[in-house]
């Protein structure tokens, strides 16, 4: 699992690494249970809700969910791969129970577009439509079909950012607050140039960490903003995210991808052939390439590196009073041109991965009207802004981050500004029934061009030919699936 789904303050402050499977026996004897009540409505959701199952349900209650109405809730598993599998094979099986299942924002669409989940928008439309004119658009956009339709209430998201130490970075000079680094994306030229002074003046040992390993993280998250901040993406304009598999263009030769592949060489290796003359070189370690979350966390956590990438989580540890406190800076992911300079529609800038989760309804619950219940419970603002002071939540309503209560959450409440920016600036996975094959070519080829293994051209043009041949496969797969479809319907 990478860090990408989100993972709470709590968790990671109080169980860090602890094991959330459920056996299937349980699984059973909890649907049973809660079938034969039809007040009860089964929830699938993470390991930390659970843990405080009672206080969900008395605060669902106070904001408006029928007293008659209960919850049980149901903990997954901790990798979102094999949670995702478990709800396939729930959905499949037309099961009425979990009624609401907690759905990775990464992977929602395919859910939807297989018509696995409850239409909302057709449900409950007043829902809909509230969320349509209140949270984060580009958080919506992951729990809705290509027609717009709702088909999951966005719970919380999360995103990229980059953390700073922010005393260590003063002390060489520069003036973060003053030039308003929280929400004015500096560039990776300035980046480059504050991370190398500020290592050598400090003398620490590392400049810049983030997450370099051939891995799902590598693919979703860095190298799409690395890529995206230079006006590039891996299929053009942004309203080719979802699709159509095989007709969108593959555009991961371009020269935008080249060039954030060049960057992220010359971080690591300064002097590197092909290293990119815009940037200051030498700041990143070559462990780098072997990096995951966690890893690239702890040595910027143990004060030996001045910036980090990585998700909210990180700065709610790195934030904490007995960590960095208020020396901790958070800021966007800087950029490599403008917005007006980007090669693709919807890139350039500071652009962010998106993460998070999402609450979408069994179309098959038996207790559809009590979960829809919970459900319009959910997005209430006292109950979102509950989730955020208890679990570290973010809100998936922008109004919110300028709450006064929000404001007030300790560590997390200081980095608002910055948070509601990236989530306004992020971008979703590319996720549909074409991504696992090419999140894993797009990953090895990405961390190969960082090295002296590959020049970064030739590997993107190797990988630019992988993809499209993955991209053709999946189309052919998905029309014989729908002949077979069609024919079988004619029977």
């Amino acid at each position: 699992m990478t860090r990408e789904t989100s993972v709470s303050r709590r968790r990671f402050v109080k169980a860090v690494g602890a094991g959330s499977a459920v056996a299937a026996s349980s699984v059973a004897g909890c649907i049973a249970r809660a079938q034969s009540d039809p007040n009860t409505v089964q929830i699938a959701a993470n390991t930390d809700l659970k843990n405080i199952s009672g206080q969900v349900e008395q605060k669902l209650k106070e904001v408006g969910m029928p007293d008659e109405i209960s919850i049980e809730i149901i903990a997954g598993t901790a990798s979102t791969g094999a949670r995702q599998q478990q709800y396939n094979r729930w959905l499949s099986a037309n099961l009425e129970q979990p009624s609401l299942l907690m759905m990775d924002s990464g992977w929602t669409i395919p859910f939807i577009v297989r018509d696995q989940l409850a239409n909302l928008t057709e449900v409950m439309p007043d829902v809909a439509e509230m969320v349509k004119s209140n949270y984060f658009q580009t958080f919506r956009e992951t729990a809705a079909n290509a027609q717009g339709d709702l088909h999951a209430v966005p719970l919380f998201p999360t995103t990229g950012t980059m953390l700073y130490r922010k005393d260590l970075v003063k002390e060489a000079g520069y003036s973060p607050d003053q030039e308003g680094w929280a929400t004015n994306p500096i560039s990776w030229q300035k980046f480059s140039e504050v991370t190398k002074k500020t290592r050598e003046q400090s003398d620490t040992r590392l400049g810049f960490t983030f997450q370099g390993k051939a891995y799902a993280g590598l693919s979703c998250c860095d190298f799409r903003e690395f890529t995206g901040t230079w006006g590039g993406s891996y299929f053009g304009p942004k309203k080719n995210l979802f699709g159509p598999v095989g007709e969108r263009p593959v555009t991961v030769d371009s020269d935008p991808v080249v060039k954030a592949s060049r960057m992220v060489r010359t971080f690591i290796d300064g002097d590197a052939n092909h290293a990119l003359e815009s940037v200051t070189g030498d700041i990143a370690p070559r462990t780098v390439l072997q990096w995951e979350e966690e890893s690239s966390r702890k040595p910027f956590a143990a004060g030996n590196a001045v910036t980090h990438r990585n998700w909210p989580y990180a700065i709610a540890i790195s934030g904490a009073e007995d960590a960095f406190g208020t020396d901790l800076g958070v800021m966007p992911i800087p950029y490599g041109v403008k917005q007006e300079q980007a090669k693709f529609d919807g890139y350039g800038g500071s652009v962010s991965s998106l993460g998070g989760w999402h609450m979408a309804l069994n179309p098959n619950a038996g207790q559809s009207e009590a979960a829809k219940e919970v459900l319009r419970a959910m997005t209430d603002e006292r109950f979102q802004l509950f989730l955020f002071e208890t679990l570290g939540y973010l809100p998936p309503r922008r109004s919110l981050f300028e709450s006064q209560r929000a404001k007030q959450v300790p560590v997390m409440g200081r980095y608002l500004e910055t948070l509601k920016y990236t989530i306004a600036h992020s971008i979703p996975r590319p996720v549909t029934v074409a991504w696992p094959p090419e999140s894993s070519k797009i990953a090895q080829q990405a961390n190969a061009s960082f090295t002296d293994l590959k020049a970064p051209q030739r590997a993107m043009n190797q990988l630019a030919q992988q993809i499209r041949e993955i991209e053709n496969a999946s189309k052919r797969d998905e029309e014989s699936r729908s002949q077979s479809r069609i024919a079988a319907g004619g029977r």
